[in-house]
């Protein structure tokens, strides 16, 4: 490029096939398939028009898609987005040449013509090739090295030779070029009748543009067949960061004359007993709001009011296990319960194995993933002078967004 010329680069988006290979023609035209949501056309529109180097935008469509196209637009991150529409040809290559004549009067240097079923093009693969560009290069190719050993093959399926991958490159786009040249390239090649190009390079090379080459990406793939897009669209509805939610509870029951507590679930004689409502098991009842709290699901009282008569005496593995069955109408995964258990009598170690055995039981999770510890208040306080037994609990839930 001449020192003196300012570098201004214009976009062709090509997005006038049929693409029978991805699917029957009920299906429509795959640049207009949902991925993630949205057409696929929007995803590469998107990248380009929030790409700060480009000047316009030119999209190449079929003369029967102006309704999808349109349609398509509502789906813009950013519905500002201007573009010139043009009708494309009978081949990719013809279509090609309509969106190079439509920049004609925009005054470009240069221009990077993209396929529309490339989504996952992005902007460090886009300043790559403008780099290339700005340092002078006629054309620009952004290519992968062939990583598969390749197979020359006879009519009748046998593998004639094994083809050295030395040097070989897969090729993608966008291809970018002088705008001048390519243009004057791809019109020498319409006017001379060859219409068998399979790129926007290979008609730069046969017009004698040296074209460079720059590093590609393994994720600007072109979604060929139905299986593509399929994949596409998982790979873009997947939430990018997990959905772990921790929740916490609390809970503390008064001591009084009796024979025996209960702590998740065992039975331990003892001279005190816990009073509550329910069987009053202090670390139950601590787990189960910890698991409420982990979809927005309220606390115990809510589910199980104590002044409900149908609840006296009842076992408190029925408040857990509720709370576990409204996490997983969520679509929330139990992965960890862990209980601390505060209280200067009865020794808890005992009666430890029993109790996670319990936990596991009831959350239909794994032993490992159920902890139950104790400790003293060193006799400070109302759990030191054994007036009460204190619980705190936390719940890690993982959640997959196919609950209510």
């Amino acid at each position: 490029m001449p020192a003196n010329e300012q570098l201004s680069c214009g976009i062709v988006i090509v997005a006038a096939g049929r693409g029978e290979r991805a699917g029957s023609q009920q299906d429509g035209p795959k640049q207009y398939r949902l991925i993630g949501g949205r057409p696929v056309i929007c995803h590469t529109l998107d990248v380009f028009a929030t790409w700060p180097r480009q000047k316009t935008i030119v999209v190449v469509i079929h003369p029967d898609d102006e309704a999808l196209f349109q349609q398509a637009l509502g789906h813009l991150a950013d519905n500002r987005t201007t573009v010139t529409l043009v009708h494309g040809g009978p081949t990719r290559q013809l279509s090609v040449l309509a969106g190079l004549k439509a920049l004609e009067a925009s005054r470009i240097t240069h221009v990077m013509i993209q396929d529309a079923v490339r989504p996952f093009v992005d902007h460090a693969l886009l300043d790559r090739c403008f780099s290339a560009l700005a340092d002078g290069a006629e054309a620009v190719l952004p290519a992968v090295a062939v990583a598969d050993t390749l197979k020359r093959g006879s009519p009748d399926g046998k593998v004639v030779e094994t083809v050295s991958r030395t040097g070989l490159f897969a090729a993608q786009t966008p291809q970018c070029f002088r705008f001048e040249p390519i243009l004057s390239a791809h019109a020498q090649a319409a006017a001379s009748g060859r219409a068998d190009f399979t790129d926007d390079a290979s008609i730069a090379e046969w017009a004698g543009m040296p074209v460079t080459l720059v590093e590609g990406s393994v994720d600007n793939i072109k979604l060929t067949l139905k299986r593509d897009i399929r994949m596409a669209d998982e790979k873009l509805s997947r939430n990018p960061l997990p959905d772990v939610r921790t929740g916490n509870g609390y809970d503390v029951h008064q001591l009084v004359d009796g024979d025996g507590v209960t702590l998740c679930g065992v039975f331990i004689p003892h001279d005190q007993k816990l009073l509550g409502h329910s069987d009053a098991d202090v670390a139950l009842h601590a787990l189960t709001d910890a698991l409420l709290a982990t979809c927005g699901a309220g606390d115990i009282g809510d589910h199980f009011p104590p002044s409900d008569p149908q609840w006296k005496g009842a076992a408190s593995r029925i408040f857990l296990e509720h709370a576990a069955k409204i996490v997983r109408d969520h679509g929330g995964t139990i992965m960890n319960a862990d209980i601390s258990l505060i209280a200067e009598a009865p020794k808890v170690g005992p009666h430890r194995q029993a109790m996670r055995e319990n936990l596991a039981a009831m959350l239909d999770i794994s032993l490992d993933r159920c902890s139950v510890k104790a400790t003293t208040n060193e006799k400070i306080g109302f759990v030191g002078r054994r007036e009460g037994i204190a619980a705190i609990a936390t719940a890690t839930v993982v959640y997959s967004g196919e609950g209510k």
